[in-house]
């Protein structure tokens, strides 16, 4: 009788967290913690360099790692197969190139806005680009706005006869940790605030991947997190808001985070959820209006990255996620 081969169990996946300060290097914390198939090797973060993770982090209780405060060399010098990128815009090039110099076959995902219009790396929206994201050694995760937004519109973009004006409201947690006005709770209260009404990031971002122009005013409001968009389309040709309605559900079938609504969804129920959900359909004749949610530290960044990666390294592409449907 031969004797019989026993697999060996396959290792986990290695990887890094680079920017782990933020709201969204937390979130993107709990979420790879909790990854069946991910073993967090080092975080880094220069404000908390020596903390135990479990010290901010309640979810890390049980792992004996701490907080470093890790530069582009000695990021380079740690072996993994993948690493998360959670640094403020302009900071991740030195650490992209002493990663490829000493691991060239390390997955990259780059949750800044540093890599969204370089077309050495693939763009991370999977509902869009999944096939790109397959096996890709470098993905640039989109923005929290441009998410919702290209969502919003992509099932409309061939039939958009001028610039949609998208009207975005976020909660002030998108300004992040660095205090500003933006994020001054005083200052918001029983407030609307508009900024970057003309050349915000995301404006281009929009409409670079979608090859159509957008008009984008956002707005930051007193509640914490989550994202509302209104946006205004000019249509080729006229609608109702039940062919509307039909035209994104066939569009979107199958499509486990994205959610297809005939109400418009609120921005309170987006809250903690891994998706975009879109509805809200209104039209007289060629104009339609849409209304879109999503959870920007979420399907906004973090849950995104976690679906990227899994992509990257040729895992299930939601395992980790556990919320499927927002």
């Amino acid at each position: 009788m031969g004797s019989r081969v026993i697999d060996a169990p396959s290792r986990k996946r290695r990887v890094g967290l680079l920017g782990a300060r933020g709201y969204v290097g937390v979130e993107l914390l709990r979420l790879v913690i909790g990854h069946p198939e991910l073993e967090l090797e080092y975080v880094g973060s220069r404000q908390f360099a020596g903390k135990r993770l479990a010290s901010e982090l309640p979810e890390a209780e049980g792992l004996s790692l701490a907080f470093e405060d890790i530069d582009a060399a000695e990021a380079g010098r740690r072996a993994v197969d993948l690493v998360f990128l959670a640094l403020p815009n302009g900071l991740s090039e030195p650490y992209v190139e002493a990663l490829r110099a000493n691991h060239p076959d390390t997955r990259l995902v780059d949750l800044s806005a540093d890599h969204r219009f370089n077309d050495d790396w693939a763009y991370g929206l999977p509902e869009h680009h999944r096939e790109s994201l397959r096996d890709a050694c470098a993905i640039a995760n989109p923005g929290c706005y441009a998410t919702a937004a290209q969502v919003a519109l992509m099932p409309l973009v061939q039939d958009l006869v001028v610039a949609p004006s998208i009207f975005g409201v976020s909660g002030y947690s998108g300004a992040g940790t660095t205090p500003s006005l933006k994020n001054d709770v005083d200052a918001l209260r029983d407030n609307l605030m508009p900024y970057a009404l003309t050349g915000h990031l995301h404006e281009r971002e929009i409409g670079h991947k979608l090859g159509r122009p957008v008009r984008f005013m956002p707005h930051v409001a007193a509640f914490f997190r989550g994202i509302t968009l209104t946006i205004d389309c000019e249509l080729a040709n006229a609608s109702t808001a039940g062919e509307l309605e039909a035209r994104f559900r066939a569009f979107y079938a199958g499509e486990r985070l994205v959610s297809v609504q005939a109400e418009a969804p609120l921005v309170r129920d987006a809250v903690g959820m891994n998706g975009v959900s879109v509805g809200g359909f209104s039209c007289a004749g060629t104009r339609a209006v849409i209304v879109a949610t999503i959870d920007n530290l979420l399907k906004g960044a973090a849950t995104q990255a976690l679906q990227n990666a899994n992509l990257a390294l040729g895992l299930p592409e939601f395992l980790g996620i556990d919320s499927p449907q927002p």
